[in-house]
């Protein structure tokens, strides 16, 4: 039997780059082929002189997939996507933040066709995890995806998506955003010290939001995600009111608790104009490991009663799932391998898709 994909980047994330993350978590493999018992694929390096250093790891790499059972001959090429004089440029003094320029219409980034925000009415829904996989979700159905951290106080996604470094801007001006598990990624999180706090008030929220999406070289992409703050403030305001945003998906938890803090979040859009295409109801149920049975930690059916009575879909009910945790936790999201959460997750992603909203 053919070694799968999967079990080649399984053996490749136990490879750790120098500067942190992995070949797989930081997106440098390319053009994987199996072809019986000979595996082939490229290592993408994001300089030539990086490449020049990396071919102890190319080897390493060569050895692990072929110690994979099946496999009888590996070739790894090492390359560079990037001219060295480029990729050696020091980002400038940019700036992050500070009080928003004036715009005479509504940001949409060239090259973006849709932006989807991702919302919740109270923290600890799950709301970045589900941004995360669902990003790497569309990235696997063929999508090209965008995720932008827009949570400014408290930017998750650098570690969940396992990038981490400072992005590059060749003129002080553009931007040039991350790439991790297929997605484009950009975040506040990038820009300052790890532990750092970012102390600003509304003014700089909106200028740093404003940065994010209109400096940021985002490229082509089918659908930039961007992962908002929970409750109703600033960013979220500044979002609707001058992006070119296609719609927003709610996430909460089935509890009324959360449910009273959705409701909120659904007015908020009502009252911009903003379309809501979905609900997603995370932390739906809880499978026992041991006894298979299933419990409802947080109430049973409240996010799918609210989509009924105001006429949305529920695009997905999520379980609370261990293993969710520690992907995240670890810099691989869930939705990245091929378990029963990343089918999950694909089945919101192929309903987006489906449904022209992605």
């Amino acid at each position: 039997m053919a070694v799968s994909r999967s079990e080649i980047e399984t053996a490749l994330e136990r490879l750790a780059l120098p500067d942190g993350g992995t070949l797989v978590s930081r997106d440098m493999i390319r053009a994987v082929t199996v072809d019986g018992g000979s595996v082939r694929f490229v290592i993408e390096a994001p300089s030539p002189e990086v490449a020049r250093q990396m071919e102890p790891l190319r080897q390493a790499a060569e050895a692990a997939v072929k110690a994979l059972p099946g496999v009888e001959t590996v070739t790894v090429a090492l390359t560079a996507h990037g001219p060295a004089a480029q990729a050696q440029k020091a980002p400038p003094s940019l700036k992050v933040g500070g009080h928003p320029k004036p715009q005479a219409e509504a940001i949409k980034p060239a090259g973006v066709k849709r932006i989807l925000a991702i919302a919740s009415g109270k923290g600890g829904v799950g709301k970045s995890t589900v941004s995360s996989n669902l990003a790497v979700a569309l990235a696997k159905q063929g999508r090209k995806v965008g995720l932008l951290d827009a949570d400014i106080y408290g930017p998750s996604q650098p570690r969940m998506m396992g990038a981490s470094g400072r992005p590059a801007s060749p003129d002080g001006k553009i931007i040039e955003p991350l790439h991790a598990h297929g997605v484009t990624l950009m975040s506040i999180g990038f820009m300052l010290e790890e532990g750092k706090a970012v102390v600003w008030r509304g003014p700089m929220l909106m200028g740093a939001l404003q940065q994010m999406l209109g400096q940021v070289n985002w490229g082509e992409l089918d659908v930039l995600i961007v992962d908002l703050p929970p409750g109703t403030g600033d960013v979220q305001l500044t979002l609707c009111t001058k992006s070119d945003l296609t719609g927003a998906i709610v996430v909460s938890t089935p509890q009324d608790v959360a449910l009273l803090d959705a409701r909120k979040a659904l007015d908020m859009f009502d009252t911009l104009k903003t379309p809501v295409l979905g609900l997603i109801e995370n932390m739906s149920f809880f499978t026992c490991p041991d006894c298979g049975g299933e419990h409802h930690i947080f109430g049973n059916g409240g996010v799918a009663a609210e989509a009924e009575k105001l006429g949305l879909p529920l695009l997905g009910a999520l379980p609370i799932d261990l293993e969710t945790r520690l992907a995240g936790d670890g810099g691989t999201p869930i939705a990245a391998g091929d378990g029963p959460m990343a089918v999950a997750y694909g089945r919101i992603a192929e309903g987006l898709v489906k449904g022209g909203m992605a």
